[in-house]
């Protein structure tokens, strides 16, 4: 390729996912109304790997997948299929299942986040982590709620990852990040 570099199998399986994501999330757009969905899967990767410094290929292929279930036609043979058990074991961790009602929902997402992979619970970070930080594209009108909601759900995440602290640089780092932007609203 003139110019440029060619990108090892690494690289193209990372490709693979974001254009994955791309298409699932094709006709999505974040809460702001403007900005493409993917985007958020993209930047939650980002913050695995460059926030966290987490290299781990499957929690890199969780962040980019993660809301492929919840959020589109995709279930989890689709990610297994493609991605491997270990990816769409970690992506139907981070799904709600959205039939049931919200409290219920909630603390039953908690409890799957908190058996899962450590990987959920890192990409679990990231996700809130990236929520907070695209409050500020936000109708103003709709600020204090959505970053309340914000805020809870990181301290959320805090919670169910505490216990791993100790012995997972990673999500040391994650929890570490997410505090001190916390720490900013």
């Amino acid at each position: 390729m003139p110019g440029g570099r060619v990108v090892g199998a690494e690289g193209a399986f990372f490709q693979e996912a974001v254009n994955y994501a791309a298409r699932a999330h094709r006709s999505q757009l974040r809460k702001d109304g403007n900005t493409p969905y993917v985007a958020h899967v993209v930047r939650c990767a980002m913050t695995v790997s460059w926030v966290f410094g987490c290299d781990d290929k499957l929690a890199i292929l969780a962040a980019i997948l993660h809301d492929t279930i919840e959020d589109t036609t995709t279930d989890y043979d689709d990610i297994a299929e493609r991605f491997g058990v270990g990816v769409a074991d970690c992506v139907a961790a981070l799904t709600k299942n959205m039939a049931m009602p919200e409290l219920p929902r909630e603390r039953e997402y908690d409890q799957r986040i908190a058996s899962g992979p450590w990987q959920a619970r890192l990409v679990k970070l990231a996700d809130v982590y990236e929520n907070l930080c695209d409050l500020g594209d936000m109708p103003a009108e709709q600020r204090a709620k959505k970053t309340s909601d914000a805020l809870d759900r990181a301290r959320r995440a805090l919670k169910l990852a505490q216990g791993e602290r100790a012995s997972n640089a990673a999500i040391a780092r994650g929890c570490e990040a997410l505090e001190k932007l916390v720490a900013t609203f």
